[in-house]
């Protein structure tokens, strides 16, 4: 089936490309945030990704992917003029900068440690004295705004590896959305080790999201097609494609 919905998103490219090719390609930042979006996987581009590229292929719109640190590639396009971003989550701190089109799946998140896991921000604020993040992630918003100190956050670049981290005791704990923490873990060399996962304790939704200055006609037409997707079930099996095995209880 995962086969077959690639080939049908495929085809939604090849059959509007004549009329694409005469626009300039839309500029889709992501980073290689596994398994929400991915860069170089011969599977397809992320739960996120692949619904978004299959929107934009509905629209007969061609996509030119850029790769950017993450902070970098917020500031770009909301400083910029319809440049796209995925995977984005809907905090306040970023609610002014950018055109908002739709939320594209709900991402919980959690600690994973490899000790005991705790039940509430107010006992990791206790327990943890580094606690490992992704730069630029809303998880960084999140501790702030949950009382955290600076000195217990410890933002991760982009290619550093938090499961290797955790092992080694240079971070008591890994607080990141659930779907990334599994699949980081299963593919990593330590997945044998019993990861522990907290409670859900801060959840909010994916987007894919524009520059502040948008076009509105752009916005519609991919607000809808995103919609459409939805309803039609595409995207909850395109993301079920992803879905890591959970860890043991």
């Amino acid at each position: 089936m995962f086969a077959v919905l690639k080939l049908v998103c495929l085809l939604f490219a090849l059959l509007f490309m004549g009329a694409a090719s005469a626009r300039e390609p839309l500029k889709l930042y992501m980073p290689d945030a596994p398994p929400l979006t991915l860069h170089h996987y011969e599977g397809g581009h992320g739960m996120v990704g692949d619904v978004v590229l299959a929107a934009l292929a509905r629209l007969g719109r061609l996509t030119q992917i850029v790769a950017e640190p993450w902070p970098r590639a917020q500031a770009r396009v909301t400083n910029g003029r319809n440049l796209l971003i995925i995977p984005l989550s809907r905090t306040p701190e970023r609610e002014d900068q950018y055109t908002w089109i739709a939320s594209i799946m709900l991402l919980e998140r959690a600690f994973f440690t490899l000790d005991e896991p705790v039940n509430s921000f107010a006992e990791a604020r206790q327990r943890y004295k580094r606690i490992g993040v992704g730069m630029g992630t809303a998880q960084v918003a999140i501790l702030q705004r949950e009382g955290f100190d600076d000195s217990q956050i410890v933002q991760l670049k982009l290619g550093e590896n938090p499961a290797r981290l955790l092992t080694l005791g240079r971070i008591d704990a890994w607080f990141t959305g659930v779907p990334e923490a599994l699949y980081i873990w299963e593919g990593s060399e330590h997945r044998r080790q019993n990861l522990r996962k907290s409670p859900t304790l801060a959840s909010t939704g994916l987007y894919l999201a524009c520059s502040k200055d948008c076009d509105a006609q752009l916005v519609e037409a991919l607000r809808t097609a995103i919609g459409e997707l939805e309803h039609e079930g595409i995207s909850q099996r395109l993301r079920e494609a992803y879905m890591p095995l959970q860890p043991d209880p």
